[in-house]
């Protein structure tokens, strides 16, 4: 059986009863340590993520949004001026 060999590694210096406890918690989950600590980190990459990518609103909140996404207002005079001052670019070809 061929073996994986990994990109990157991630050395990590700890107190001793934070090992141990990693180690207990590792072994109760039939995972040896990397493979532990690799899903713990992952599952934590995933939280934060999730929390700075993802918007929660409430349902009348999300009622408002949708509704001016459907009906914008009318434009003020800011933001016409703004308009008129930026120049039109088109896309560059690929």
């Amino acid at each position: 059986m061929a073996q994986i060999k990994s990109d990157e590694r991630i050395p990590a210096r700890m107190p001793s009863e934070v090992y141990e406890k990693i180690v207990e918690a590792a072994r109760l989950t039939g995972a040896t340590l990397n493979q532990f600590l690799v899903q713990a980190a992952l599952e934590k990459a995933d939280n934060v993520l999730e929390r700075e990518r993802v918007i929660h609103l409430s349902r009348k909140a999300a009622e408002m949004v949708f509704h001016l996404l459907d009906h914008p207002p009318e434009p003020n005079e800011v933001l016409k001026k703004a308009a008129a001052r930026r120049k039109y670019e088109p896309p560059c070809p690929k």
